[in-house]
């Protein structure tokens, strides 16, 4: 199509009134209600854990065991190494991190905030990740991240000649928002590379873990136990929750690490909370019971999110296959569709998607401090709305990258 064919395809789109959102990987209600039984749960007179403990009361600061145990699988270490938090993940990074600007990690010199202190940020990557670091004035350097992680030479140089890179930021499995996998080669590598910082951590967010969007269960090297092996046995952090996996708003997340960076962890813990919500944990163990029961469920929301990302990427095929210097990543699991459109057109994209009733994640935020230098990629997320307003977002988005190149 010519420039005034797509202008005038664009003018008539508009006055449809569309009202649509793609801007964050939130579950739909469909997938909600897959764990509606929890409401339910644990039931009048079920308040007791394995153990005896009375989940009504105060305790149990790193969580009940049998809750603890079905995060084993996703964290990769055993139960008496990982720390049980509320729903959200994020919080326990932004706490982790908190601590150690404060008081140091269990082998830091000096409390991190007492030094300027910077963080590896592959890029695309997770906003929530980049504003955590950025709200308390910590650096951030972008590392271009690969179909298979981040670049690894890059990594390693960096690392090794600077000191005062104390952390990395790493979606290892179905990455926000590329559906990056990190090869067990990259693992390897970011377990046993040298480092300036004798204290550095590497912040491993698995908040994808079983999300898989074909029969495919891709699997990723265990980083913690490759750290143990390599003699950095304190080098990474796990994270994960079931935020997506039961209620976003009203899930269990978890922390595994070194049983020395744990004991930290705990101690650190010890002044903030006397435990997190044990009732909670104790209707997701009788809700899922295990790891069969997780894969039970992961199966039934693989379900509902296939068709969403697979009819995204079928407009996508159609409409943009062609179109110079245009590119979308095909996940195999996670929430996002990452889209490339031709440089510097990232932000006019967004425009025209919203004027036409689209709303989209801001361009920029998959880069540290909301700047993407070349202005090209654009996050997509397809699980939210209906299945067919999926499809008609994916539509209005591929028009407007047609629109935004042609002017350009």
């Amino acid at each position: 199509m010519t420039l005034e064919q797509i202008r005038a395809k664009y003018t008539e789109l508009q006055g449809v009134g569309l009202k649509l959102d793609l801007t964050r990987g939130k579950p739909s209600s469909q997938q909600l209600d897959l764990s509606n039984e929890l409401l339910t749960l644990p039931g009048a007179g079920a308040f007791k854990a394995v153990d005896g403990t009375d989940v009504r009361n105060y305790g149990g600061l790193q969580g009940l065991t049998e809750a603890r145990a079905l995060f084993t699988e996703l964290v990769g270490v055993p139960v008496e190494q990982i720390v049980l938090g509320n729903n959200a993940s994020l919080a326990l990074m932004h706490d982790t991190i908190v601590f150690a600007l404060l008081k140091g990690m269990c082998d830091s010199e000096k409390p991190w905030g007492k030094e300027e202190i910077s963080f590896l940020c592959p890029v695309p990557g997770y906003d929530r990740h980049f504003k955590i670091t950025e709200e308390h004035g910590i650096k951030m350097i972008p590392v271009a991240l690969n179909a298979d992680g981040p670049d690894m030479d890059e990594v390693e140089r960096l690392v090794a000649a600077d000191a005062s890179i104390r952390g990395m930021w790493c979606v290892p499995k179905y990455s926000n928002p590329t559906g990056s996998v990190y090869s067990d080669a990259v693992v390897e590598r970011l377990a046993g590379m040298k480092t300036a910082a004798k204290d550095f951590r590497i912040f491993w967010d698995n908040a994808y873990g079983v999300h898989h969007l074909t029969e495919e269960k891709v699997a990723i090297a265990n980083l913690l136990e490759l750290c143990a092996a390599k003699g950095n046995a304190n080098r990474a952090f796990v994270f994960a929750s079931s935020s997506k996996i039961t209620f976003a708003g009203a899930g269990i997340s978890a922390v595994g690490s070194s049983k020395e960076n744990i004991a930290w962890l705990l101690e650190r813990m010890f002044p903030q909370t006397i435990g997190s919500d044990k009732v909670n944990q104790l209707r997701h163990v009788a809700f899922l019971k295990d790891a069969a029961g997780i894969d039970a469920l992961m199966a039934k929301h693989r379900a509902l999110l296939a068709p969403k990302f697979e009819s995204v990427l079928r407009v996508f095929d159609a409409e943009l296959t062609g179109v110079a210097e245009v590119s979308w990543t095909k996940p195999k699991g996670g929430y996002f569709i990452s889209l490339d459109v031709p440089k510097g057109c990232a932000k006019r994209v967004v425009t025209l998607a919203k004027e036409a009733g689209v709303v989209l994640t801001p361009a920029g935020s998959t880069h540290p401090l909301g700047v993407d230098p070349e202005d090209k990629t654009i996050r997509i997320a397809p699980s939210f709305p209906s299945l067919g307003d999926v499809e008609q977002a994916a539509k209005v988005v591929a028009l407007c990258v047609q629109l935004a190149a042609a002017e350009r």
